[in-house]
């Protein structure tokens, strides 16, 4: 009985969990960017009404 090349599958899989993790590292980063523009402008409203 012979093995069965399941190396196509592998590589999918590997292609697969790739994008996801990708995906992820993408999502994050942009999460961090958004986030950064929110503290800024709390920031800036803040010494806005601080200055009142």
């Amino acid at each position: 009985m012979e093995t069965p090349d399941t190396s196509t599958y592998m590589i999918a899989g590997f292609a697969v969990s790739f994008l996801t993790l990708g995906l992820y590292v993408l999502s994050l980063y942009i999460r961090n960017r958004n986030l950064k523009q929110d503290a800024e402008t709390l920031e800036s409203l803040d010494k806005q009404l601080t200055k009142k």
